[in-house]
Formats: structure tokens, C-alpha cells, sequence
């Protein structure tokens, strides 16, 4: 259950973090690093969230 939940948090951290650089985009333009910083983030809670999701099926908590 908890990594069900865990799983649930970074997937909304990345959502939250892809409207921040959409937001970051449209008010800078595109001209300064934030947007960058958004997008590194959201890689890196993105491979999170596939370790995390290959870790559930490889201990069976998730899936059948």
C-alpha cells in the first residue's frame, strides 16, 4: 500500500512540475534556466517513477 501511495506522489510531483515549466515558459519566455531546471526535474522524478513501478511488479505488489 505504501508503495502504491508513493508511486501516486511523484507521478502528481510531476504533473505539479510539468504545469511550473509551462507556467515558468509562458511569463519568461523561455529565456531563462527555470524552465531547464523544471524539465531536469521531471526527468529525474520520472525515472523515479519507473524504478519505482518496476520494483512493484518485480515484488508483486503490483499486477497479478
Amino acid at each position: 500500500m505504501l508503495l502504491k501511495i508513493l508511486i501516486a506522489l511523484v507521478f502528481l510531483a510531476m504533473v505539479i512540475s510539468l504545469a511550473a515549466g509551462a507556467s515558468f515558459l509562458i511569463k519568461d519566455g523561455g529565456r531563462s534556466r527555470r524552465v531547464l531546471v523544471s524539465l531536469k526535474l521531471r526527468v529525474g522524478l520520472a525515472a523515479l517513477l519507473l524504478a519505482l513501478l518496476f520494483f512493484g511488479f518485480y515484488v508483486g505488489d503490483l499486477g497479478g
